[in-house]
């Protein structure tokens, strides 16, 4: 479990590193083409790949820090023990939703690797590129929410997101 907790945090790290890369790569393209007329042809096209796959890449991690966006007004007044019941289905929703995607992305993803789809612009990258990411974060995510859902009932507190209390 701590290795797959590893990989969810490191995962996390390298997806703030792409959505950092992101702002800097589209102030680039804001300067070269307002101050210098002078536009890029691969800032929007890379700063897609970066943003898809830093969101993609930080979901594990961002459930580890129980940071998910969740609408718990009815599941806060419940017992604990009923909160966690929620939350472990939550999790196995989570993890069937993810099982699903996983497989089906990447079947999408073998098939434009396959056939060398590209995605036609300037740059001309290979789309499996992106389509990788898809597969790749919701695999992270779903062994993740194993992990979770395996030390749900030590945790002090049930809510899969941020306490607002």
């Amino acid at each position: 479990m701590s290795l797959i907790n590893l990989i969810s945090r490191l995962a996390g790290i390298t997806g703030a590193g792409l959505l950092a890369l992101t702002g800097l790569m589209l102030t680039y393209e804001v300067i070269a083409r307002y101050f210098f007329i002078r536009p890029t042809i691969w800032a929007a096209e890379l700063s897609q790949l970066c943003l898809i796959w830093g969101c993609l890449l930080a979901m594990a991690h961002v459930l580890t820090l129980r940071q998910h966006i969740t609408v718990n007004a009815l599941t806060n007044l419940l017992p604990l023990r009923a909160q966690k019941f929620c939350a472990g289905l939550a999790l196995l929703f989570i993890i069937g939703f993810s099982a699903i995607v996983t497989i089906w992305g990447w079947d999408i993803f073998h098939d434009s690797f396959v056939r060398g789809r590209t995605t036609g612009s300037l740059l001309n990258l290979p789309v499996w590129i992106a389509e990788l990411s898809v597969p790749v974060g919701f695999a992270l995510l779903a062994l993740q929410a194993v992990v979770e859902l395996v030390r749900l009932p030590a945790t002090a507190h049930a809510s899969l997101g941020s306490s607002h209390e």
